[in-house]
């Protein structure tokens, strides 16, 4: 079986569930941020500031535009989900993209203009468990064993 196909029957490759699972996970945080009771504090959202003092069940902090990133990594699972190539690619990258911000929440004063997106604590550490869990994921369900061989 290559990289692009799925096994017989049209069933998916774990990989390609991983990235479906990660995909609609993100879709669902991303509708979730935009809900008043679930987020806390929702009149308080900013488009992108850190000023926006939303949080995502009262620990994440949330903006339009952090709820509109990860609807876009939503989408971007859900579709990059449809091969195992494509699925591994979307964990990968997407993963080392988490690790980035991440690194950017850890370096970047959360009360500053830089903290744009916004951050806080809570979301850079998630963000650190997303980066390792995605990159795992992506190397791990697409490696070749001997067995298989």
């Amino acid at each position: 079986m290559t990289a692009r196909t799925r096994p017989t029957g049209g069933a998916r490759t774990p990989v390609q569930q991983a990235a479906l699972l990660v995909g609609v996970v993100f879709l669902l945080v991303g509708v979730l941020g935009f809900i008043p009771g679930i987020t806390t504090d929702y009149d308080t959202m900013k488009f992108a500031s850190h000023d926006s003092r939303a949080e995502l069940l009262g620990i994440f902090q949330v903006s339009i535009l952090h709820n509109l990133v990860h609807l876009a990594f939503g989408v971007a699972g859900v579709a990059m989900a449809r091969t195992a190539s494509t699925a591994r690619t979307f964990l990968l990258v997407g993963g080392a993209v988490y690790l980035v911000l991440w690194l950017y929440g850890l370096i970047i004063d959360h009360h500053s203009s830089a903290n744009f997106v916004p951050l806080n604590n809570a979301d850079d550490w998630l963000h650190f468990v997303l980066g390792i869990g995605m990159i795992g994921l992506g190397a791990l369900l697409t490696r070749r064993t001997t067995a298989a061989r």
